[in-house]
């Protein structure tokens, strides 16, 4: 078993999480400690806007999983989501000097880095460039172009964007928590290393990841990412509605939504009543299940009705053969399945972590609200394993590398880089805050 450490970090509207993974001979990630806290007005759709709330659940977070490990945590992986992410489609393109010469992997990297140096909107930064297609001379090829001549080699990137400001206060979150940021994933593709297959991706696929303040879109295609989307709405919103609505707070709201409410009201029983405990010396309330239903089932359609639209904007709606992956802590909401399934008319499945996991904590993680944190862990390793196989590379003065941990084909090689770049080298944090 590999003495490796990864601790991931997910800074979410509701919950903040820490998870300790080490991996063990089989390549699966032993569960050593789990920490959550509530995030209680720290974030705000996914994004911090109260940074001394937002550091003390972290600290929280961070200190029960150090207990529970036994694990002094120095650095961590973690997530960021928010509106503010968007994404879209860029070309870069090298003129090589010498045609006959092999493209070599350090060209492919080199033209990678270019990318984060594009413009973008105004107080907006590239957070991942992600390797879509390669084309050599006009002519696309289906594996690595490394090794191959050529004058003109060009490759479509799937860009994804954040705004400085958002990005910056998660870093200085994790500083002020006395942490070191190792790098910072874009949520919806961590969960998408969690829950999904290289078979999974290959086939065509979405996953919608239905957190606290957000609603985050991820489709993959040909196993790369084709298209991610942020959603405004969570299961917050919904939590909200039904305080309007019958007049409780905001806690007993909280917990009758995730205790007795469905997606659907086909789904309830009829003339089931609810007993809300009333507030001081008041008389408790009761709330027909139906009616906690009509309320719920309102704003999570509404919610994927706008999913709907976005795999419907990104060109790949006939694409998904596999359907749709659910993740997040809105997937827990029961019925939810088959409410989606009707909307999107493809199959729908829930999001677990379970083929990474080994052994320790794992019953306490088994759920679709813990696979962005465990996606982290799992890219942390995935990071750790390609830095040494580039160190391996550079050592012996060669240009080439195995299948699957350059910056191209493979989706789970192909992320590469993302944040790093802001983190380290010649993108570095102290360049990224002058911006």
């Amino acid at each position: 078993m590999s003495d490796k450490l990864i601790v991931g970090l997910d800074i979410g509207t509701t919950k903040v999480c820490a998870i300790v993974g080490q991996r063990n001979e089989n390549g699966k990630i032993n569960i050593l400690g789990v920490g959550v806290m509530p995030s209680i007005g720290g974030v705000v759709r996914g994004e911090v806007a109260n940074i001394s709330k937002t550091v003390e659940a972290i600290k929280g977070a961070i200190a029960n999983a150090s207990k529970v490990s036994n694990v002094s945590i120095l650095a961590v992986h973690v997530g960021i989501a928010g509106e503010h992410i968007k994404s879209y489609q860029q070309t870069g393109v090298k003129i090589r000097e010498n045609s006959e010469t092999e493209i070599t992997l350090k060209e492919l990297e080199d033209m990678n880095k270019e990318q984060y140096r594009t413009v973008t909107d105004v107080g907006s930064k590239i957070l991942h460039a992600l390797p879509q297609e390669y084309t050599i001379d006009g002519r696309m090829v289906t594996k690595e172009p490394e090794g191959m001549p050529g004058t003109k080699l060009e490759c479509k990137y799937h860009i994804v964007t954040g705004r400085v400001g958002a990005a910056k206060t998660i870093v200085k979150c994790v500083e002020n928590a006395g942490l070191i940021a190792t790098d910072v994933i874009v949520e919806p593709i961590a969960s998408a290393y969690a829950v999904l297959s290289e078979e999974e991706l290959q086939s065509g696929i979405a996953i919608v990841d239905i957190g606290g303040g957000t609603t985050d879109l991820a489709i993959f295609h040909d196993g790369k990412i084709r298209h991610t989307a942020v959603i405004p709405y969570g299961g917050e919103i919904i939590t909200a509605d039904i305080v309007d609505a019958f007049g409780i707070v905001e806690k007993q709201a909280e917990l009758i939504k995730t205790k007795y409410g469905h997606a659907t009201p086909q789904g309830t029983r009829a003339n089931v009543m609810i007993s809300v405990k009333g507030i001081g010396d008041r008389k408790p309330k009761q709330i027909m299940e139906r009616n906690l239903a009509h309320v719920i089932h309102a704003r999570i359609k509404e919610i994927i009705e706008m999913v709907n639209q976005e795999i419907k904007y990104s060109g790949y709606k006939d694409k998904l053969n596999l359907g749709v992956v659910l993740t997040g802590g809105g997937a827990q909401l029961k019925d939810l399945s088959n409410l989606v399934e009707y909307i999107l008319g493809c199959e729908v499945k829930i999001g677990l972590p379970d083929p990474h996991l080994g052994k320790g904590l794992v019953e306490e993680v088994r759920s679709p609200m813990y696979a962005t944190c465990i996606g982290l862990v799992l890219r942390g390793f995935h990071d750790m394993d390609a830095s040494t196989e580039n160190a391996n590379v550079r050592v012996k003065k060669t240009e080439t590398i195995k299948a699957g941990t350059s910056s191209g084909n493979n989706f789970f090689g192909g992320l590469l880089g993302g944040m790093k770049h802001w983190l380290k080298d010649d993108n570095s944090i102290d360049d990224f805050n002058k911006k």
